[in-house]
């Protein structure tokens, strides 16, 4: 009980968090003060101020702005990115766990190889190779994030599939996917979940990282990782450049972390009875 106090207020905290963040997600233009794409050169690069909380950039665009319409192009992405690479890779664990052997040869192999060139190194290979774009960065974090999911949906349902419900399912007749959707799954659906959340502030890094080296999100999209990026050249005669949109990064994988460790808590067993 004395850990659940503890932690209380910061899960709060990071609920709050990511509650504004899904609101401003949802209607940004209805907390955004300008529009983020009006240029106005000759009031580039002013101190924050009433009318521009965090200042302006170098085209004289409203930062603040900015930073809440990019709240869309940055979670919203991270988001998606966890849950189809959640989606396939699971598939892909639960048919190599089940079907067992070439079939789990072949998918762990396959698993393997992703598993062994760094994340960030082959997500810029394929971004790069793609072409420079949100989409395309989306999609390169997706081809690489699965297997993580796969090992650990596989890992379960090798396990799972000796429980004496499942081999009873099997003896009555049940097909292979039934025993999988109806069985298996259900079983294993909380760790799954606890990864998921737990993902998602680690993917939008992943994201703004791609996007900070040119090869994700492209101008003039209002994107965190690419106002960083942009900011950088102004760091020290501007410093309050780079601050809103490096705090919203902060915030949200700070939000996405704590809110992942809350449904830990109260998915995994094992925390539940500390």
């Amino acid at each position: 009980m004395r850990r659940r106090r503890v932690t209380a207020i910061p899960q709060s905290l990071g609920v709050v968090i990511l509650l504004a963040m899904l609101a401003l997600c949802a209607v940004p233009g209805l907390f955004a003060p300008a529009d983020p794409l009006a240029t106005r050169p000759a009031r580039r690069l002013q101190s924050p101020s009433v009318a521009n909380p965090f200042g302006t950039d170098y085209l004289g665009r409203d930062i603040l702005s900015r930073v809440i319409y990019g709240t869309r192009v940055s979670l919203v992405p991270a988001l998606v990115v966890v849950a189809v690479a959640g989606v396939v890779g699971s598939l892909l664990g639960l048919l190599a766990g089940y079907a067992g052997a070439w079939v789990d040869e072949g998918i762990m192999r396959l698993t393997d190889i992703f598993l062994a060139v760094p994340a960030l190194v082959l997500a810029m290979a394929i971004a790069t190779a793609l072409g420079p774009s949100a989409r395309n960065a989306a999609l390169a974090v997706i081809v690489v994030w699965w297997p993580s999911y796969t090992r650990l949906a596989r890992s379960e349902t090798l396990v799972l599939r000796a429980v004496e419900y499942v081999q009873a399912a099997q003896a009555s007749g049940a097909s292979a996917g039934r025993v999988l959707l109806r069985h298996i799954l259900p079983n294993q659906i909380s760790s799954l979940i606890v990864k998921a959340s737990l993902d998602v502030g680690t993917v939008l890094l992943l994201l703004s990282g791609l996007s900070f080296l040119g090869i994700g999100a492209q101008p003039p999209t209002p994107e965190w990782g690419l106002e960083v990026a942009t900011a950088r050249q102004y760091m020290f005669e501007r410093p309050w450049y780079t601050f809103a949109s490096s705090a919203a990064i902060f915030l949200a994988v700070y939000s996405m972390n704590v809110v992942g460790d809350a449904v830990r808590e109260r998915l995994d067993p094992h925390l539940r009875s500390i």
